[in-house]
């Protein structure tokens, strides 16, 4: 009589199962740092808003003195806490990330802009590791 294989060894389950241990091994922390970085850019979306609207008053008053955040803009969100604003020379903007519901490696962390003109905007290493800041701000 000829036996035909009914399905699956012990042996083929368990490398099954090696090889997904493995991959997950080496895909979880590549998804966490993407997961931060993806959560670090929220500072910078805000600050470019924020710097649009701080050139338009330089080029309108000269200087920075006196500036204030329009009261319309946005300077908190998902991930971002404060976006706090130094109105001397340099123009100084700086934003921290929540405690809690962001990745551990960009929670309470600040990143610092700055400018002179209104023109030129200089990134300010802040806390926030460079891996996750954008190429022009040194990640």
């Amino acid at each position: 009589m000829k036996r035909t294989q009914q399905g699956f060894t012990l042996i083929e389950l368990l490398i099954v199962v090696a090889i997904i241990g493995i991959l997950a091994a080496v895909a979880i922390p590549a998804y966490q740092q993407y997961t931060a970085k993806a959560q670090a850019s929220e500072a910078f979306g805000l600050l470019d808003g924020l710097k649009a609207d701080a050139a338009a008053y330089y080029h309108e008053k000269g200087s920075f003195a006196d500036y204030a955040v329009p009261s319309s803009a946005t300077i908190t969100g998902k991930y971002v806490d404060t976006i706090e604003v130094t109105a001397t020379s340099p123009l100084t903007f700086t934003a921290t990330y929540k405690a809690t519901g962001v990745a551990s490696a960009i929670a309470e962390k600040t990143v610092i802009m700055t400018s002179t003109s209104g023109q030129t905007w200089g990134c300010a290493t802040g806390t926030l590791a460079a891996a996750y800041r954008p190429k022009a701000c040194g990640g």
